[in-house]
C-alpha cells in the first residue's frame, strides 16, 4: 500500500478528489433547476393498446374516482383504476401480473406495463415548449 501513495504528490489527491466532486454538479444542477417544476405541469396518463393511443387522463388532485374496463384482445381484459393524481392496473388476467404489481404511478416518467396483452399506462407532464422534462 505504501509504494501505491508513494507514486502521488499531495497536490494529486486533491485533484482526484475535485474531479469527483465536479462528476455529480449536473445532476445536482438539473435536480435544483427542475426540482420544482412538477407544480406547474399538467399530468396526463396515457393508456395505449400495442402502440396505439386508445385514451388519456389528466390527473389532477381532488378529481373522481374511475374505473374502465379494456379488451385488448378476445378473452384478454384489463381494468384500470384512476383516483385523484394517480392511476394503476387493478386487474387482469396475464398469467405474470406485472402490471397490477406495479401499483399505483402518478409522475411524469412512470409506467405500468402488461406485455402480454400489449397494454401500457404511461404517465406524461406536459409544459411550455422552452421547458425541459428530464427523468430523475
Amino acid at each position: 500500500m505504501k509504494i501505491f501513495f508513494k507514486q502521488f504528490r499531495p497536490f494529486d489527491f486533491v485533484i482526484i478528489g475535485l474531479a469527483l466532486l465536479l462528476s455529480f454538479a449536473p445532476t445536482l444542477v438539473t435536480a435544483y433547476v427542475y426540482g420544482n417544476q412538477s407544480e406547474n405541469q399538467e399530468i396526463v396518463a396515457i393508456i395505449k393498446i400495442n402502440g396505439q393511443e386508445v385514451d388519456r387522463f389528466i390527473l389532477e388532485e381532488g378529481s373522481e374516482q374511475e374505473i374502465k374496463t379494456y379488451h385488448p384482445n378476445p378473452g384478454q381484459y384489463n381494468i384500470i383504476e384512476k383516483q385523484g393524481d394517480r392511476i394503476r392496473i387493478k386487474e387482469d388476467n396475464s398469467p405474470d401480473q406485472v402490471g397490477v404489481k406495479t401499483g399505483w404511478i402518478s409522475r411524469p416518467g412512470q409506467t405500468a406495463i402488461c406485455l402480454p396483452h400489449g397494454f401500457i399506462i404511461e404517465i406524461l407532464g406536459t409544459m411550455s415548449e422552452d421547458e425541459l422534462i428530464l427523468p430523475l
